[in-house]
């Protein structure tokens, strides 16, 4: 992409009037249009329940009907210290804001006094001199209090410019917010997803150990009576035994799925066991799933709109550095008081003052100018394609998630229907044995594959709400929750409040009484 130099007429210098600032002004970048969703679309579009028919809804996770995932993704919000940062960093940003409004107007401006004693040296050889023809006091005071500014005239806009970094800087830094608010709400879902899924798998071993040890007491009693040989029991304790080695695996897996999900909460490990109980089931959304048209995603996703923002700071970077390249014109003045001795500071003749209107330019330095010109231009031009790789990123990722979340759902019709086979197959092997009419293998084989078939379900239902979870998360959805809001809890900024006077940057300043 081009950079076209806006440069006004030398005319404007002589009379001091600004400019159009030098550099390019900020367009958003071209990138590529997706016109529909491709698994939207595809013949399969029905059994898919994806439709585009209305917009995805903001608050995703209330979809799963679940309370518990609705109070977790609530504390995320509220104490996820990450947020936190990205929050703080906000405020920042609007103070930096500030700084650079401050830019437009006089950038140097200082009230200073002083009172001296001074004493001449008499042995001075002009001073002596001078005292053998004319008395003169050798020891004298002054005092002088004034006002004095410095202002560097805005002519190429460099501290317009500059304004527009900050404003972009400040947007910029709300949409990182809000794009760490989309990554914390699907990874506090996706691993309430993944707990529930290992607690109903430690279930599901419970059942097969069960049935199991039941199996291998049927073993045993007919190896006592002579029926059968120890190589059904050696068989059967071997299959049990494998089962139970499934259970402290699981409970390893879930307690560090836990203590994950306690630093995204904001809290301690200690207290996941009672926030989600000993049990649960894998969260089921509705059926069909909105997911709205691709042209509404460049909207929707704050890390697309992060990427462009960031382009559009480095933008007025450019025309910051290149208003190197012309003169800086300057006006410094001063006024005040000033008298020998400090009784006479304030009347009518101690005034003093100062005017002055100066010129700088650093010709000399073009090489190390320019250059840094083309620094920012390359860093800009970088940005750009940063933009548009983000917006085929995005594209893909909800594609991605689609076909996945679609062709999971048919897994689950599959491995329901291999689950009731394998369970009727399970228990008729058993009678078969019990009866005689078959041998310990069939027992070995059916029970096995019993097993595997309810896990393989545990994984396509896990992954059918996690594939979900990222179609929203694909959509930037959930950042929303945070409109109307400050981007740091009310203890928090009455805590910052405390310590540091605020002003009207807080949008919603506390008191230290709410400190109490």
């Amino acid at each position: 992409m081009k950079l076209h130099w806006l440069m006004g007429p030398a005319i404007c210098v002589a009379s001091l009037v600004a400019c159009a600032p030098v550099g390019p002004d900020f367009v958003r970048p071209n990138s590529p249009v997706l016109k529909q969703w491709i698994e939207v679309n595809s013949p399969n579009a029905n059994a898919s329940g994806l439709t585009s028919r209305s917009a995805p809804v903001v608050k995703w996770w209330e979809t799963f009907n679940d309370p518990t995932l609705n109070k977790l993704i609530a504390q995320a919000y509220s104490q996820n210290l990450s947020l936190q940062v990205a929050g703080a960093r906000v405020l920042q940003a609007r103070a930096q804001l500030g700084i650079a409004f401050g830019e437009l107007y006089p950038q140097s401006q200082a009230i200073g006094g002083s009172l001296q004693q001074r004493r001449i040296s008499e042995n001075l050889g002009p001073i002596s001199d001078i005292r053998r023809i004319i008395p003169l006091d050798t020891e004298f005071s002054t005092s002088q209090v004034g006002f004095d500014a410095q202002w560097e005239l805005d002519v190429w806009g460099a501290q317009r410019r500059g304004v527009q970094a900050a404003r972009s800087n400040l947007a910029l830094q709300v949409a990182n917010y809000d794009d760490a608010l989309v990554t914390l709400t699907g990874d506090v879902a996706a691993i309430y997803i993944n707990i529930r899924s290992l607690q109903e798998a430690q279930q599901v071993a419970r059942e097969n150990i069960k049935l199991q040890q039941e199996a291998l007491d049927l073993t045993e009693l007919r190896f006592n009576n002579g029926v059968t040989t120890e190589l059904d029991v050696q068989e059967s304790t071997a299959l049990l035994n494998n089962t139970q080695a499934l259970v402290p695996e699981l409970e390893s897996d879930l307690q560090q799925a836990k203590n994950t999900l306690a630093v995204l909460l904001g809290t301690t490990p200690s207290n996941m066991s009672g926030m989600l109980g000993g049990s649960g089931r894998i969260p089921t959304a509705r059926s069909n799933v909105a997911v709205g048209v691709p042209a509404e995603l460049l909207r929707r996703r704050p890390d697309v709109r992060a990427a462009e923002l960031a382009a559009a700071t480095q933008s007025a970077e450019v025309g910051i550095a290149m208003a190197d390249l012309y003169p800086q014109f300057i006006l410094s003045g001063a006024v005040g008081l000033q008298a020998s001795g400090g009784r006479d500071l304030f009347s009518s003749g101690s005034g003093t003052g100062l005017a002055n209107a100066g010129v700088v330019w650093n010709v000399l330095n073009y090489g190390r100018i320019k250059n840094n010109v083309r620094a920012q231009d390359a860093a800009y031009q970088a940005l750009i394609a940063n933009y548009q790789n983000t917006v085929l990123t995005a594209y893909s990722e909800v594609e991605s998630a689609m076909v996945a979340y679609s062709e999971a759902r048919k897994q689950v019709a599959f491995y329901q229907r291999s689950v009731e086979a394998s369970r009727r197959a399970a228990e008729i092997a058993v009678d078969q044995y019990r009866d005689g009419i078959a041998s310990y293998s069939r027992i070995l084989n059916t029970q096995t594959a019993l097993l595997r078939s309810q896990a393989n379900l545990i994984e396509a239902r896990q992954q059918v709400s996690t594939n979900l979870v990222s179609i929203y998360k694909g959509l930037g959805g959930g950042w929303q929750i945070r409109q109307n809001q400050e981007f740091l809890p009310e203890t928090v900024l009455a805590e910052m409040a405390y310590r540091t006077d605020w002003g009207d940057l807080l949008e919603n300043t506390p008191t230290r009484a709410s400190l109490n």
